[in-house]
């Protein structure tokens, strides 16, 4: 669910733009993100199962009050401002696909979501959240549909093409800052949790160690997710490039923009399916968008926290749920641009992602905290490496800011 929900509006949006803008050159992205991503994922699912405790559980206890209390905040901004764009590519989608008024599906998207995450049971919900990660295979059918070219597709990936001007770096920049996400490291260590608990180990000490098997298990999950995250941003990029890039489209400022142009050059049935999916994986991606939010907001303030729990047991979490997509369907109102509204959500996210990851490499390869599951080997390597990028990344973004030239 982790790898899928990385995948959500926004992002298509910014695969579908790179496709568009710089036709198949910049595919080889896909395959660079793969091992920084499996590697801090599987860090933030490490320290969860070795310790029993969530990230933010484990950063209260390791670091000052007042890096959490930031990190935190700007996590529950940067999510709430994701969230609200992702609400309106829904929206804006499923207007596309039945005429209806776009302020009826939004706020129909939107009662329906909160409504699924704060009353139905965690199993049933976990259920349900795993089949939309179906949605995602629209791209893939789209892509075989749109007629790519296969060669130069496949040669993009392998050969990096890197050019010295500034859009095409900063789209690089944007990719980094739309795969490697901050919500997705606070998610995957609390589902862990989650699934713990569930499985009856109510106690932080009865969750504490993890076997070879459980090590085994998480890393297989967290491979095959982000596998799959990274398949699809590939076959986004490389449909975008052999439809909209090929016909001269080379802009499009949002995921539902992007299906609507490939309707002349693909057909009704590409359309519909890229429509389609962009419903489909937002209703996994808003969910995570939100819990991941409510989960470090509640836990930093020692309340009790978890979709497994009944929200009767645990109202501040749902209540941040709840407030978080209300904050997020309002921006909807207010005029906000969402491309300028999702450019500085990236920079939130470029700016919290680093430190995020020193934390995170950091706890995971301290013995006194994961005794004998510490980082080690091509984890530890490629874990510091993707710190190392995003690093620079956010620099970058910070650097494309002071000189004036973010989203307009």
């Amino acid at each position: 669910m982790t790898g899928a929900s990385d995948d959500d509006p926004s992002g298509i949006g910014t695969y579908s733009q790179t496709g568009a803008q710089f036709g198949y050159a910049q595919l080889w992205t896909s395959l660079l993100c793969l091992p920084l991503i499996i590697a801090i994922q599987e860090v933030c699912a490490r320290v969860a199962l070795q310790t029993g405790q969530s990230l933010t559980q484990n950063m209260r206890l390791h670091y000052p009050r007042w890096i959490l209390y930031t990190c935190v905040g700007l996590l529950f901004i940067a999510n709430t401002v994701n969230l609200g764009a992702d609400l309106g590519a829904m929206a804006a989608s499923a207007a596309m696909l039945v005429a209806l008024p776009y302020m009826v599906w939004l706020l129909a998207i939107t009662a329906i979501i909160v409504l699924l995450e704060i009353f139905v049971p965690y199993h049933t919900y976990a259920r349900l959240l795993r089949f939309a990660t179906l949605s995602l295979l629209a791209y893939v059918l789209v892509a075989f549909w749109a007629k790519l070219d296969w060669h130069l597709a496949l040669r993009s990936t392998v050969i990096p093409l890197i050019r010295s001007d500034g859009d095409y770096l900063m789209n690089i920049v944007a990719i980094l800052g739309t795969t490697i996400t901050p919500y997705c490291f606070f998610w995957q260590a609390s589902q862990e949790v989650d699934e713990q608990i569930d499985e009856g180990l109510r106690s932080p000490a009865s969750r504490v160690g993890m076997s070879a098997a459980d090590l085994k298990w998480m890393r297989s999950d967290v491979v095959s997710g982000m596998l799959v995250s990274q398949i699809i941003s590939w076959f986004i990029i490389a449909t975008t490039a052999a439809t909209l890039h090929a016909s001269g489209v080379l802009s499009v400022d949002s995921a539902p923009k992007a299906a609507e142009a490939l309707k002349p050059l693909a057909g009704n049935f590409a359309y519909g399916l890229f429509a389609a999916g962009i419903i489909g994986i937002g209703l996994l991606a808003v969910p995570i968008l939100a819990g991941s939010a409510a989960y470090a907001v509640s836990e930093t303030f020692h309340y009790r926290a978890g979709l497994a729990l009944d929200w009767r047991h645990a109202r501040v979490f749902y209540g941040v749920i709840g407030l978080a997509t209300a904050l997020g369907l309002a921006l909807n109102f207010l005029g906000i641009n969402p491309m300028r509204a999702l450019y500085y959500a990236a920079v939130l996210n470029g700016v919290i992602a680093p430190p995020l990851m020193i934390m995170i490499m950091h706890i995971g390869g301290s013995a006194k905290i994961m005794k004998d599951r510490t980082n080690k080997g091509w984890t530890k390597a490629v874990g510091w490496t993707a710190t190392g990028i995003m690093t620079v990344a956010a620099l970058a973004l910070a650097f494309q800011l002071l000189m004036g030239h973010g989203a307009h």
